[in-house]
Order: C-alpha cells, then structure tokens, then sequence
C-alpha cells in the first residue's frame, strides 16, 4: 500500500471519528421521538372504526400498491405468520433503547473529579465512542436481545421463504435476462475494459460487470412485476375502498333514493365505486411511472431501501 493510500485512510479513518459522536447524539436525541410517535400512531390506529381502517387499507393498496411489491406482500405474510412475534420483539428492542438512552442522559451529566464539567465533554472523540460503547454493553440485557432479534429472523427467514415462491416467475426472469446480459459482456465489454485499465485494478472488472447486469436484470424484471402488481392491488385496495365507502353510507342511513339496501349484494353501487376506485388506483401509479412523487419520497425513502432490499434478497440470495 502506497503513502496516499494511507494517508487518504487515515483522513477517512478521522473524518468517520468525528462525525461518530455528533450522529450517536442525534440517534440518542431522535430515537425516543420516534418510538412515541410509532407507539401514539398505534394507539390512534387501533381506535378508528373498523371501515375507516378497511379504507385506509384498501387505499394504500389502490394507489401505492405496484410501488411496494414485495414489502406488502412480507406484511401480509407476516400477518399471517408471525405479526405477534414481530410486534414483541420490537417492543423488546424498544424497551431496551429507552433504557440506553436515559443510561446515556445519566452518564452525560457525571462529573466524577469534581472540576464542574462534565466528564464527557472532556474525552476526544474515540474515547467518548469508547465510553458509550462500554455503557451499551453494560446496561443492555443480551438475552433479551438475543431472544428478539432471533424472533425476527426466523420470521424474516419464513417470509422471505413465501415470498420467494409468490415472486418465482419474477425471480426466474431476472435471473435468465442476466445470464443473457452477462455472455456479451464477458466476450466483448470485459477484454476492452481490461486492457485500458491498469493491471492492478482489471481484476474488479468482471466483477463490477455482473454487478451492472445482474441490476439491469432486475430492474426489467421487477419493472414488469410491478406492472402486474399495481393491476392486482389497484383492483384488491378498489374492493376495500368501495365495501368500505357502501357500509359508511349504511351506517350513517344514506340511502341515495333506494340505490344503497343494508345488503350490498342487492346493489351494484359497491361494484361502480370499486371499479372506479381500482381505475384512478392504477392510473395513477402508471402516471407517477410506479414511484414515489415529492415529498412522499423522502418521507418514505425507508420503505423503498426495503423494497429493493427485499427484491434483491429474495431475486439473487439463493443463487
């Protein structure tokens, strides 16, 4: 390894130093806000009246449902499979960052030589990483982490298990149109690219290459399956939303001249409202090209890591 070589390490191994305490303090500072806000959201979720959460769910299938593929269907199997788990094993998790963090608010205010400053305020920044690090592991209880986190990849290994088999003809597609991107570029791409890079760096070449198809394959792929998927769940979250809409107007007695009887199979009010529903579903995601507009792609870029994170998983993970 060449002087710049280290030196440039060095200069990151620095730059990484210190931006760990400003980013551990805004985790310790943003973490408690969100386990309310989730746990808040929760509460209020679990008050709504049945057919405003039908609703609300069939709304989120009619028009983002071609969007999140693959994170949907993990939910739904999860619902099935492992909701309970999952659900104890975050509050467990969630449990023992609160403990961290008023561990962590106690340790801030010590000042153990008397000098009137706080000690931590006192240490550089690799000791005050340090520091932190021994408080983590001496305040968390491991067997309670240890049992939750275990929960949640057995119920991440039986999703992934379902999902493989529910996207199989996706996941096969992807996997032949890489195979058909791969054969050109090892015969023609690799021996240019090889020979105008220097010898010590050509060995990533086919490397980086399959990397590069093997994300165009999935991306053809997964674009048609997303076709697919906003058809199906524009149709599915269209029911939801019109059974929902049909029982409100029962319960509030809005009868429309006779057109809404107490039994929705004696209407087909429920049926217009659906297909009117599935249409601006699906019109709507095909409009937006299947993503996510501003700001709603910043506020759940999250969800979209873990899509193309699942996608990827569940496409290339067995091969």
């Amino acid at each position: 390894m060449d002087d710049k070589t280290k030196e440039k390490i060095e200069g990151l191994t620095k730059t990484l130093r210190g931006l760990a305490k400003p980013a551990f303090d805004a985790f310790l500072f943003a973490l408690p806000h969100v386990i309310k806000f989730v746990q808040t959201a929760h509460d209020a979720w679990s008050k709504l009246p049945q057919n405003a959460i039908l609703f609300v769910y069939g709304f989120v299938f009619c028009f983002f449902g071609g969007m999140f593929p693959t994170l949907f269907a993990a939910i739904q199997a999860a619902e099935y499979g492992g909701r309970k788990t999952v659900m104890e094993s975050l509050k467990i998790l969630s449990d023992e960052a609160i403990v961290i963090i008023e561990e962590s608010k106690k340790d801030d205010k010590e000042d153990k030589d008397g000098d009137g400053i706080d000690d931590v305020k006192q240490l550089s920044k690799q000791e005050y990483m340090q520091r932190k690090t021994l408080l983590v592991l001496r305040k968390m209880n491991p067997e309670k982490l240890d049992k939750a986190l275990a929960s949640l990849y057995k119920v991440w290994l039986a999703g992934v298990a379902v999902l493989s088999v529910e996207f199989a003809k996706t996941i096969s597609l992807a996997l032949s149109i890489a195979d058909f991107l791969q054969k050109p570029c090892d015969r023609f791409i690799t021996p240019v690219l090889q020979r105008v890079i220097p010898d010590e760096y050509d060995k990533w070449v086919p490397v980086t290459l399959s990397w590069i198809t093997k994300a165009i394959a999935m991306s053809i792929a997964w674009y048609l399956q997303t076709v697919r998927s906003a058809f199906a769940s524009a149709m599915k979250g269209g029911l939801m939303m019109g059974r929902a809409a049909f029982q409100a107007m029962v319960h509030r007695g809005i009868t429309l001249g006779g057109l809404i009887p107490e039994d929705h199979g004696k209407s087909v009010v429920d049926e217009a409202l659906m297909y009117g529903f599935a249409g601006l579903g699906f019109y709507t995601q095909f409009s937006l090209g299947f993503s996510l507009p501003a700001p709603l792609n910043i506020i759940l870029f999250p969800l979209q890591l873990a899509e193309q994170y699942i996608r990827y998983t569940i496409t290339y993970g067995k091969k």
